[in-house]
């Protein structure tokens, strides 16, 4: 459906001569570019480049569950969209508003979609390709504007559906029509006035499962002989990820062609999951071999699981690891960190092989919450196999002991990383296990005073620190890194 504007000019013509064979979503769509300046314009645009500022939002990744007070200021926000051929590139440059373990410096961003390659292009200037599944999101983005769909619906082979509304939005003059893609069914709704004000697609996320992605266009301006939106907003389901004023110029960008080096290179396929085992006492062992790492501590009958992070790829990888240490044991439960999605991605597979999850008690709703979600249109584990959920709280402190050892959590309360953050103390080992709060390696770390101050308080003997990020470290490690100035 990416055909010369030309030939989409004379289609649009042919049929606007014969407005009485249109469907209704085909007036609909006609008197949408009107609206926006004539059909003209609207045909004939060749390519739009968007530039302004906004913000971001931290999803998932926020101090509690379901809030969204941590922002990034987008302080440069460019997005160049081909018209011609399925092509787009998005740069933004945004600084973190809260203690991020990165620094409050600048960070600037680069991805683009040039039809199935995917590609981003790091701070020093390479390129690299995306996964499919990235290139598929990249792929439906570009389709959420409405300059963009309107050229697709304005095209004589569209398949154009009316779209049902919830009534108050009936009610307010809505319409809607939905679009069947070569990047998947898209919904197009119009305000009163017939502009378009906001763009849906089904979508998939690795923590939520079934979503809604949706952009919302407000603030219609003139610019370039069309009336185009300034303000834009960005949402997964009912979670907003972001908000930009922009301006819009219907001009031919620079070379919106992939960079060599992506186009040359093969799709990448799923990360290859690799667990490691290092016994770091009898009956305990971290695990680990990539970027997230978790801990398995055995009792007499049992085992109990200490993070289940960054997929269900992983998670289910390491519960099988857990099980081969003790064949025939257990592995009864999951303490599970904190509600942060790098660190919860493997808790539906942890809910789908039976085993009890133990959190600290603001996020046992977003536990539960979780394991509800639908999965239907990527099953994982949970969706596979439906277990019950069984959420077991931590207030401040919880010990789960038997005649070999204790295990006790505690609430690491205050830490500006997590409002609902625990760490794990094995006292006869002399272990203190956490993940986030320290990560070794690194010289900015913004969590780490929080953490020693709460291990202080509670005068723990600590001989190692086992970071869920990072190696095993001596404990004046952590203490050099909380003071600094101690070095």
């Amino acid at each position: 459906m990416h055909r010369r504007p030309a030939l989409l000019l004379a289609l649009v013509i042919v049929s606007g001569a014969a407005c009485e064979r249109l469907t209704p979503e085909q007036q609909l769509v006609h008197e949408a570019a009107e609206a926006l300046g004539g059909l003209q314009p609207v045909v004939t645009a060749q390519a739009i480049v968007l530039e302004g500022t906004g913000r971001q939002f931290n999803l998932g990744q926020d101090m509690r569950p379901g809030l969204a007070e941590q922002t990034f200021t987008v302080s440069a926000f460019a997005r160049a969209l081909d018209l011609t051929a399925p092509r787009m590139r998005t740069t933004l440059t945004r600084t973190p508003n809260f203690a991020y373990y990165q620094g409050p410096q600048a960070q600037t961003q680069v991805q683009g979609i040039d039809g199935d390659v995917g590609y981003s292009v790091n701070a020093s200037g390479v390129a690299t390709r995306t996964s499919a599944t990235v290139a598929a999101e990249l792929r439906i983005e570009r389709l959420h504007h409405p300059l963009v769909l309107l050229q697709l619906a304005l095209d004589s082979d569209a398949s154009l559906l009316p779209a049902p509304l919830a009534d108050e939005r009936a009610r307010d003059g809505e319409r809607a029509i939905l679009m069947h893609t070569n990047a998947g069914p898209i919904t197009l709704v119009f305000d009163g006035e017939k502009r378009p004000i906001r763009i849906e697609s089904p979508g998939t996320h690795p923590n939520l499962g079934d979503v809604v992605l949706t952009t919302t266009y407000s603030d219609y301006a003139e610019s370039d002989d069309l009336l185009l939106p300034t303000r834009m907003t960005t949402r997964v389901d009912d979670f907003t990820t972001g908000d930009y004023r922009v301006t819009s110029h219907i001009r031919q960008p620079d070379n919106l062609a992939a960079p060599a080096e992506a186009l040359a290179a093969a799709v990448p396929g799923p990360p290859v999951v690799n667990v490691t085992t290092e016994a770091l006492a009898p009956g305990v062992w971290f695990l680990a071999g990539q970027s997230h790492h978790s801990v398995a501590v055995a009792f007499e009958d049992r085992l109990v699981l200490i993070e289940a992070p960054h997929s269900e790829a992983r998670a289910r990888a390491v519960l099988a690891k857990a099980r081969e240490l003790r064949p025939g044991t257990p592995v009864t439960h999951l303490v599970l960190s904190h509600h942060h999605f790098d660190h919860s991605a493997g808790l539906r597979a942890a809910i789908a092989g039976d085993l009890t999850v133990i959190t600290q008690t603001g996020n046992a709703d977003f536990v539960s919450a979780m394991a509800a979600r639908p999965f239907t249109r990527a099953p994982d584990a949970l969706a596979r196999g439906p277990q019950p959920v069984r959420v077991e709280s931590v207030d401040d402190t919880r010990t789960i002991s038997d005649r070999t050892r204790s295990l006790v959590l505690h609430h690491v309360a205050g830490n500006p990383h997590s409002d609902t953050l625990l760490m794990a103390y094995l006292p006869k080992e002399r272990l203190l296990i956490e993940v986030d709060a320290f990560s070794p390696g690194g010289s900015y770390h913004p969590y780490a005073a929080n953490l020693l101050a709460h291990v202080e308080r509670l005068k723990l003997a600590v001989d190692r620190v086992v970071p869920l990020h990072g190696e095993v470290v001596p404990w004046a490690e952590l203490v050099a890194a909380a003071r600094p100035s101690s070095r």
